[in-house]
């Protein structure tokens, strides 16, 4: 990173943080954040010891899955990385992304508790290296809704620009294709997660009196 751009950073954090408000949202949602990866792994962990139903998919019926694994993970990553480094050198769009991925991980959970699934006939398991260091076993029943479509349309809705805001919108519709060909996912997980991203990603705005005021 340029020096210029270090300094840009530098003036943007510390405009921000010289402010009361955004101070307190800073260390609330740090710390829900911290809060929420903690519970959804001890969560995770205990889906897995829990049998579910397995849904007719006419979908998934009418292909064998392909292991995708290495290539959805590569649009997902790169779309993490992308959005974190721009989304730095605006602290309160930071927030707001924080903070909805908050209340998403929070639904995601709420869902798999009420809807306990199997997955998928012929599954190709994913191993997401960062979902797998939160559970001690291969992941295969947090299904209903896809954390990885949510997560990438997510960042679709808190994106700064029309360039960015295209790019998470490929990168999420290919990841949902990819975990439906993989048979990683039911149809019904992948169609839904953008709904609950863009209700979480309201939520958080309502939370957020000032971004709101500005945005009218």
């Amino acid at each position: 990173m340029s020096i210029p751009h270090l300094n840009k950073l530098s003036d943007q954090w510390r405009t921000a943080w010289h402010d009361l408000t955004f101070r307190w949202q800073f260390i609330i949602t740090a710390s829900g954040l911290i809060g929420i990866i903690f519970v959804l792994g001890v969560f995770l962990n205990l889906i897995e010891k829990r049998p579910g139903a397995v849904l007719t998919d006419p979908l998934l019926h009418l292909f064998k899955p392909v292991d995708l694994t290495w290539l959805t993970f590569t649009l997902i990553y790169l779309s993490v990385i992308v959005a974190l480094s721009t989304l730095i050198f605006e602290p309160q769009r930071l927030l707001i992304a924080i903070r909805t991925y908050i209340f998403l991980a929070g639904f995601r959970i709420l869902s798999m508790y009420l809807i306990p699934l199997d997955p998928p006939q012929m599954l190709i398991p994913l191993t997401d290296p960062f979902v797998e260091s939160m559970s001690s076993s291969t992941l295969t029943r947090d299904l209903f809704f896809s954390g990885h479509t949510s997560t990438l349309f997510l960042l679709y809705l808190t994106a700064g620009n029309a360039v960015l805001r295209v790019f998470f919108l490929v990168c999420t519709i290919l990841v949902g294709i990819f975990v439906l060909v993989q048979h990683v996912h039911y149809t019904i997980d992948v169609l839904a997660a953008p709904f609950y991203s863009y209700a979480c990603y309201r939520m958080s705005i309502y939370t957020d009196g000032k971004l709101l005021k500005q945005n009218g």
